[in-house]
């Protein structure tokens, strides 16, 4: 999948070195593999640890998730933002990896809202268990789509980027404590729909 043609800012004009180097990595540049595992490898470490919640196989997530931003660098489009585009092959792997386990009995990884839900099965789960399960991950879905945009704004940045409130915070503009407050309302509304399953 090629990656989105939105910039990656650090400053006014400025290019982050990770998607500068992914650009040069894409041009055959193979020294700027380094600097573009240096770059991402810990924020995304930290984002698959948040959905996986497993460090060994968050950690075989991580070397996946590089090895296909290594067989797709041709398609990297310099000055594009090489970060969105990791997290969603991150992301991508997570969900296959749940469903092979899932085919295969095994419940070792949940899906990132299903703590909200605590639907966390001690065994393998009964066919109506898992329609159950998965009505509500669908109406948890929806009612983070239909959040006011600055609540499901720093709900995604804090809950799904595993950013801290000051680091969010800086990326929205606003102060921690806003952001703080509404990720909180974000997440009583999620949990209303959680109670009304």
């Amino acid at each position: 999948m090629a990656p989105m043609g939105t910039n990656d800012r650090t400053g006014i004009g400025e290019v982050s070195r990770a998607s500068r180097a992914m650009a040069d990595y894409g041009g055959g540049d193979d020294s700027a593999f380094a600097v573009v595992y240096d770059e991402l490898a810990p924020p995304l470490f930290r984002y698959l640890l948040h959905l996986v919640r497993d460090r060994a196989l968050a950690e075989d997530l991580l070397q996946v998730t590089f090895l296909h931003l290594h067989t797709a660098r041709g398609r990297f489009i310099p000055g594009a933002d090489v970060g969105p585009w990791a997290r969603t092959i991150a992301r991508r792997l997570v969900i296959d990896d749940v469903r092979h386990r899932r085919q295969e009995g095994l419940r070792r990884t949940r899906e990132p809202l299903e703590e909200l839900a605590d639907v966390v099965p001690s065994r393998e789960p009964s066919g109506e268990a898992s329609a159950i399960a998965e009505e509500l991950s669908v109406a948890l879905r929806e009612r983070v789509a239909t959040l006011p945009p600055l609540q499901r704004e720093a709900f995604r940045l804090v809950r799904d980027e595993g950013l801290r409130a000051e680091q969010a915070a800086g990326k929205l503009g606003t102060t921690t404590v806003a952001v703080k407050l509404r990720f909180q309302r974000a997440l009583d509304s999620l949990r209303e729909v959680a109670r009304a399953q």
